[in-house]
C-alpha cells in the first residue's frame, strides 16, 4: 500500500501508521491550514509506540478501508506521538477528561479548525459493542453535526477552551499565605497515604496497580526524619511486592508499566525508561535507608538492564519496549512448565517451586515468573542452604535469559527523549554513588554527552532525537529533568562541566518558561508555537511535573552555587502551587519532597584531597551509603585541573585546603564550617542513621 505523509517522520509510532489507508498528517502547518481552508474538523489521534490499545485501534479501524474512507472524507486526520508532543497530549487529554471524566490512550479528539476540542474519547471499537459506540457511528454523527448543526459544537468548543485557559491562569496563594508553607503539607500527604495503603500487597490502590516511586521516595524521607515504623512498612512492603511480582522482569531486570491485578502478578508488559529511572532511584534510596540487600540487587539489575538493552552505542537512552511481540501481549516474557523443564533439566523442579511455575500456569495457561517471598527464604522448603540455592537459581536465570534472547523481541522505540533521559542520568549517577559500580557513572556520562553533542540547536535544548535528527523545542520537563541528571552527575564525579551546564540550563529555563504573573513554569517556552492554552502543570503523573523537578533542582542549585536567585525561584514555585498541594497532597509527592528540602537546613561536607587517596575514597563510599537527601557532599582535589575554578564556582570549596598535606574534611552549615578534621570516621558519623529493618 502506498505510504502516507507519516513515512517522512522519525517517530516509530508515527511510522507504524505510515501505510494505513488513512490520509494521515503529522501535526504542522500543512494540516492546520488545510482544515481552515476546507472548513473541515480535525480528527486528532494521539498514542505511543508501546501502547497496546493503540495497536488494537489501528488494526480494527485505521487499517479498515471503509473506516479510513469516512475519516478521509469528513476530516483532516492528524496523528501525534504523545512522547514527542506532550504539550498537545496534555492540552487535549485535559479537555477529554473535562468532557468525559476519564482519559487514556489512544486519545481520540475532534477539533474545530481553530484547534478547539468539541468531542473526544479514548479507544473506540469499529462497531458498537460492550456499551461503547462504534467508531463508524461516531465518525458519521460528528461529520453530520459539523456540517448541519455546527453552532452547538462551536459553543461547546469555546467553553472547553475557556476552561483550559482558566486552569492555566490559576493564581497562587498570595500575601500572608506565603508564610504558611510548612511541614503540615508533608504530614497531610503521609496521612492520606496511610489511608490509601493496601496492606496485603502494598501500593496505594487496588487493581490496576501503578508503582508510585515519587510517593515512596517521599515516605522514605519522612521515615528519615521521624523514624515512623508504620510508614517504613508502607514503603518497604510496596517495594518488596513489586520486586517479587510479575511487574518486575525476574530474568532480565527492569519493571513493566503497571499491574492489572492486586498482587503485582500480571503486568501490562510495556517497559518505559521513566518508570525504571524513578523506581531505580526509589530502590537506591531504600538501600541507603535500610541496607536491605534485595533492594541493592533490584536496583543493580534494573540499571544493568537499561545499560544493556536501552542505551545506544552512541550513549542515548531509548524510550520504550513494546508490550507485544508477534501480535501477542507478553509473549516474550511468559513460559510453559515444559519449556523450563527442557532448558533446566534437573534444576527445573527447584526453579519452578521458587518462581511459581505450574502445569496449568498462572496467566492464560502460561507462567509469569514471580516469587511469594525472597528466593533465599525457600531454603527451608527445599532443603538447600541459602547461598547454594541462590547460586543455582542465578545459573537457571542466566540459562533462561539466554534462551529468551532467541525469541522475537518486543518492538523498541529507539527515539531519545531529553526529559526521560534526564531522569535516567540521575538514576545512573545515583546508582554509582550507592552501589559503587563505575559502569553506572560511565552510562550517565555517555548519555549526558550524547544530549550535549546532538540535542542542542544554538544552545537551545531540544526534546527528541532519532535517526540522526533532533527536533522539537524542549519543554519545561526537558530542562528540569536534565538539570536533575546533571546535578547528580556532578555530585558523583565532581566534574565541573556538568554543574556549569546545569546552571546554563537553569538560566534558559527561567528565561523561557517562567510565569511572571502567577509564578511557576509554563510547560512550553516563550518561543513555542501558539496553542489554545499554555498550561502550567504542577501535579505528578507517571513522572513528576516539570514544576516539581524545577523546584527541587533550583533549591539544590542554590546550595551548590550560593546564588540566592535560584533558591528564591524554587521557593516561588512551591508557593505558586501551595493551595493545590494543600487540597490534594498525594498528587504532589515530588513537589512535597522539595518542600521537605526547603524546610530543612542542609549539612555541607567538603572533602579535600586526591580522589584516589584511601581516606577520601573511604569517606565518600561511607557517606554515599547513607541516606542523606538534604546534605551536600563535595570532594575537591587541589592538584587537579580546574581546581581554582571549582573553588570560585562552588562556594563550599572556597578557602578549603589540605592541612599538613593530608586529606581534610570540613563539616559546615550555610558555608560556615566547624574545625577541620583528618578523621574520616568523624565525618561518616555525622547525622548517621543506623540501617532500619524493613
Amino acid at each position: 500500500m502506498q505510504a502516507n505523509r507519516l513515512a517522512q517522520e522519525t517517530s516509530p509510532y508515527l511510522l507504524q501508521h505510515a501505510h494505513n489507508p488513512v490520509d494521515w498528517y503529522p501535526w504542522g502547518s500543512e494540516a492546520l491550514e488545510r482544515a481552515r481552508r476546507e472548513d473541515k474538523p480535525i480528527l486528532l489521534s494521539i498514542g505511543y509506540s508501546a501502547c497496546h490499545w493503540c495497536h488494537v485501534m489501528e488494526r480494527e479501524s485505521f487499517e479498515n478501508e471503509e473506516i479510513a474512507a469516512l475519516m478521509n472524507d469528513g476530516f483532516v486526520c492528524i496523528k501525534v506521538d504523545r512522547e514527542e508532543r506532550p504539550d498537545l497530549d496534555d492540552i487535549y487529554m485535559t479537555a477529554v477528561q473535562m468532557m468525559t471524566g476519564h482519559g487514556g490512550w489512544p486519545l481520540t479528539v475532534f477539533l474545530t479548525a481553530e484547534l478547539k476540542p468539541f468531542f473526544g474519547g479514548t479507544y473506540f471499537p469499529p462497531d458498537d459493542r460492550m456499551g461503547m459506540p462504534g467508531f463508524t457511528r461516531v465518525l458519521q454523527a460528528i461529520a453530520r453535526s459539523y456540517e448541519q448543526e455546527r453552532a452547538p459544537l462551536e459553543i461547546a468548543s469555546r467553553q472547553i477552551a475557556e476552561q483550559l485557559q482558566a486552569a492555566a491562569r490559576a493564581a497562587p496563594a498570595a500575601g500572608a499565605a506565603r508564610e504558611l508553607l510548612g511541614s503540615d503539607l508533608v504530614h497531610s500527604a503521609v496521612a492520606r497515604y496511610r489511608r490509601r495503603f493496601e496492606p496485603v500487597f502494598g501500593g496505594f490502590s487496588h487493581a490496576p496497580k501503578f508503582p508510585h516511586p515519587m510517593a515512596i521516595s517521599l515516605l522514605l524521607r519522612y521515615v528519615r526524619h521521624h523514624g515512623d515504623a508504620e510508614v517504613l512498612h508502607m514503603a518497604t512492603l510496596s517495594l518488596d511486592r513489586m520486586a517479587y511480582g510479575g511487574l518486575y522482569d525476574q530474568l532480565g531486570g527492569g519493571f513493566h508499566r503497571y499491574s492489572t491485578d492486586d498482587r503485582w502478578l500480571v503486568p501490562h508488559f510495556e517497559k518505559m525508561l521513566y518508570d525504571n529511572a524513578l523506581l531505580a532511584i526509589a530502590y537506591l534510596e531504600a538501600v541507603q535507608l535500610t541496607g536491605h540487600e534485595e533492594y541493592r540487587r533490584i536496583a543493580t539489575e534494573t540499571l544493568d538492564w537499561v545499560a544493556r538493552d536501552m542505551q545506544s552505542p552512541e550513549g542515548g537512552f531509548y524510550s520504550t519496549l513494546d508490550a507485544d511481540s508477534e501480535g501477542e501481549e507478553g509473549k516474550f516474557y511468559v513460559w510453559t512448565k515444559a519449556e523450563i523443564e527442557a532448558l533446566l533439566g534437573g534444576d527445573a523442579a527447584t526453579f519452578c517451586s521458587v518462581y511459581d511455575v505450574t502445569e496449568a500456569g498462572n496467566w492464560e495457561g502460561k507462567n509469569i515468573l514471580n516469587l511469594a517471598k525472597p528466593a533465599a527464604e525457600f531454603f527451608a522448603d527445599l532443603g538447600v542452604e541459602p547461598d547454594e540455592l541462590e547460586r543455582r537459581l542465578a545459573a537457571c536465570r542466566r540459562r533462561l535469559l539466554a534462551a529468551r534472547e532467541e525469541r522475537t523481541h518486543p518492538g523498541l522505540d529507539d527515539k531519545v527523549l531529553t526529559d526521560w533521559s534526564g531522569l535516567m542520568i540521575a538514576a545512573m549517577a545515583h546508582g554509582y554513588r550507592v552501589l559503587g559500580e563505575e559502569r553506572f557513572l560511565d552510562s550517565a556520562r555517555r548519555a549526558a554527552t550524547f544530549i550535549r553533542d546532538n540535542m542542542l540547536d544554538d544552545g537551545r535544548l531540544l526534546h527528541a532525537h532519532r535517526d540522526g535528527r533532533s527536533h522539537l523545542l524542549g519543554y519545561i520537563d526537558d530542562h528540569a529533568n536534565l538539570i536533575w541528571g546533571l546535578l547528580e552527575l556532578y555530585e558523583a564525579s565532581f566534574e565541573l562541566e556538568w554543574l556549569r551546564w546545569a546552571r546554563q540550563l537553569a538560566d534558559q529555563m527561567l528565561e523561557l518558561f517562567w510565569d511572571q504573573d502567577n509564578g511557576g513554569f509554563f510547560f512550553t517556552g516563550a518561543d513555542h508555537e501558539p496553542l489554545i492554552a499554555r498550561l502550567r502543570p504542577g501535579h505528578d503523573s507517571a513522572t513528576p511535573s516539570g514544576n516539581a523537578v524545577a523546584a527541587n533542582v533550583l533549591l539544590r542549585l542554590q546550595t551548590l552555587t550560593g546564588e540566592d536567585r535560584f533558591g528564591r525561584r524554587g521557593a516561588d514555585v512551591l508557593h505558586a502551587f501551595q493551595s493545590q498541594m494543600s487540597a490534594a497532597p498525594t498528587g504532589f509527592a515530588h513537589m512535597l519532597a522539595a518542600v521537605d528540602y526547603y524546610l530543612r537546613e542542609p549539612r555541607e561536607i567538603a572533602i579535600v584531597g586526591p580522589r584516589d587517596a584511601e581516606p577520601v575514597a573511604e569517606a565518600l563510599a561511607t557517606l554515599w551509603r547513607q541516606f542523606r537527601p538534604h546534605d551536600l557532599i563535595v570532594a575537591h582535589d587541589p592538584a587537579a585541573n580546574g581546581a581554582t575554578e571549582a573553588t570560585q564556582e562552588v562556594p563550599l570549596l572556597a578557602g578549603k585546603a589540605m592541612i599538613e598535606g593530608k586529606p581534610t574534611f570540613y563539616l559546615c552549615r550555610n558555608f560556615a564550617c566547624e574545625a577541620p578534621t583528618h578523621d574520616a570516621a568523624e565525618v561518616a558519623a555525622l547525622r548517621h542513621v543506623d540501617h532500619l529493618e524493613p
